[in-house]
């Protein structure tokens, strides 16, 4: 299902479904050609256009397109040496300018996102339609505004709750991240009952009931409520409805998108660049932007690249022999899926590295993010029209987050087949032996730096693990990412409010050290 901007046409922006007072100047006049509530929100059509606009709230720039993939860079598996400074400062946890573009647009767009949420949860009840297409269209709706707070709860923490359809002189209490948790968690439990376990081929990409399980056991894990969450992923594994793909490569491109494997991801469609990057109106590109700036040199930006110690992560004593050989590769697939190095053999853009080397002067001990690339597919730059979709949740994730469940209630013994389950795929061998609580622990958090590589859910299971709460933690993240040094305590770890967000409303308190 590619989410069509067209369909969203009436609901653009927060002010143009506003209606105005009757009493109006000669200067005050309301367009009557301009659409408002009183002619929308009558039709069962309409309804599924409001969830459409959802949807393609998500899937603009300011969200999933460009901002989330730079805010979740900032763990320590990237890094940036772009020659736009203020955006590799930001990624170094230098941040001057409190509405610096990438964090103040996507604080924008998810509350414009939340706020198409409240319209469709405050009027499609009262449209006179079919009653199980409107409670699905709901949950949609629900799960859709669950996963904006899931983000700026983590990212910003401490943001307004806002639950209805606002005017413009709404002020919402700032709500704390503990708040904010416990309306994700209503609105997916609310959710889930609604949501059918899959779609036809023509509607994949929709919110399915495992997805709204799957997000709402990650809160739970945020919580270090594991009983709860493992329960949701006992019932997703045992749902049926999701597998491991067989190639680790066709959860990064267009042509095996909404898989096995995906649980749930945000859809993009290589379309013409009409009126310009990042345009939300119904003649825009619903193109996906990340390949233009998480490449090699020349074919990208090369804005984040991976830090060299993932690299070196992917060394695999049990990996298969070489065809013919008696020699081990001793080299973990994933990464040449994940990563473009001198080590890697592939070709890239029809290119290998060493002749990257020499026609690019590519530097031999640099290494760049190749997931999400079309480098398989053309021999041109990228641009900002990729139609590879981004993969949100993924199979393989709640595989190793049960793992994780499970190491953290003490069933360690549980947890290993569930790790050794995402090994066999990538023809890893099956691991054996007996695991300490701690053993397994870190077996899973290495399992997971290398099978989820560069997809930005690294930033959240470091601040999962507690390791951004502490100088132990900061210490250990600097032995692999220098740019921690400059991560400072009760500061860092969340985003700065905009500060035009706080002039218009005194009442928003800014967060700490900012």
């Amino acid at each position: 299902m590619k989410i069509h901007k067209i369909a969203a046409l009436f609901l653009l922006s927060s002010g143009l479904l506003l209606t105005t007072s009757c009493e109006k100047d000669l200067l005050d006049q309301s367009n009557p050609n301009a659409p408002d509530t009183s002619q929308f929100w009558k039709t069962q059509d309409d309804a599924i256009k409001g969830v459409y606009a959802c949807y393609s709230g998500l899937q603009q720039y300011a969200c999933y397109g460009h901002s989330w993939q730079f805010m979740a860079a900032r763990s320590d598996e990237s890094y940036s040496q772009s020659p736009f400074v203020e955006l590799a400062n930001f990624t170094r946890f230098i941040t001057p300018d409190n509405n610096f573009f990438i964090s103040s647009f996507a604080w924008n767009d998810y509350y414009r996102t939340i706020f198409r949420t409240n319209q469709v949860l405050t009027h499609v009840p009262d449209i006179d339609m079919d009653a199980t297409l409107k409670n699905r269209l709901l949950g949609e709706a629900q799960f859709v505004r669950a996963l904006s707070y899931f983000d700026l709860a983590y990212f910003f923490g401490n943001v307004p709750l806002i639950l209805v359809e606002p005017v413009v002189t709404t002020r919402a209490p700032q709500a704390t991240t503990a708040q904010i948790e416990e309306q994700i968690i209503a609105d997916l439990t609310a959710a889930i009952p609604n949501l059918p376990l899959s779609y036809g081929d023509a509607e994949k990409g929709r919110v399915t009931k495992g997805a709204a399980q799957a997000l709402l056991a990650k809160t739970y894990m945020m919580q270090r409520k594991y009983s709860e969450a493992s329960a949701l992923f006992t019932q997703i594994i045992g749902s049926g409805q999701y597998d491991l793909v067989a190639n680790y490569l066709d959860n990064f491109t267009d042509a095996n998108e909404n898989n096995r494997e995906s649980v749930f991801e945000i859809q993009y469609v290589n379309s013409p660049l009409d009126v310009g990057q990042g345009q939300d109106n119904a003649s825009a590109s619903e193109g996906y932007d990340r390949p233009n700036f998480f490449g090699p040199p020349y074919y990208s930006f090369a804005d984040v690249q991976p830090r060299l110690w993932l690299l070196n992560a992917y060394t695999d004593s049990t990996t298969a022999f070489a065809p013919g050989s008696t020699t081990r590769h001793m080299i973990d697939p994933r990464r040449d899926v994940s990563i473009i190095s001198a080590r890697n053999p592939d070709r890239f853009y029809g290119k290998t590295f060493a002749e990257l080397i020499v026609e690019r002067n590519y530097n031999p001990n640099q290494q760049y993010w190749r997931k999400y690339l079309n480098d398989r597919t053309r021999t041109t730059p990228e641009d900002f029209t990729s139609g590879i979709n981004f993969r949100v949740i993924r199979y393989a994730d709640v595989l190793l987050m049960q793992a994780e469940a499970l190491t953290e209630l003490n069933r360690v013994g549980d947890a290993l087949p569930l790790v050794n389950r995402v090994r066999n795929r990538v023809g890893l061998a099956s691991l054996a032996g007996s695991y300490s609580q701690e053993a397994m622990r870190q077996l899973i958090r290495t399992e997971r730096a290398k099978e989820l590589a560069g997809e930005g859910t690294r930033w959240f299971d470091i601040l999962r693990y507690g390791l951004m709460d502490n100088q132990a933690g900061i210490t250990e993240l600097t032995s692999r990412d220098s740019d921690f040094t400059n991560f400072r305590l009760g500061v860092s770890k969340l985003l700065p409010i905009p500060q035009r967000d706080i002039d218009i409303d005194p009442n928003v308190k800014q967060n700490p050290g900012y």
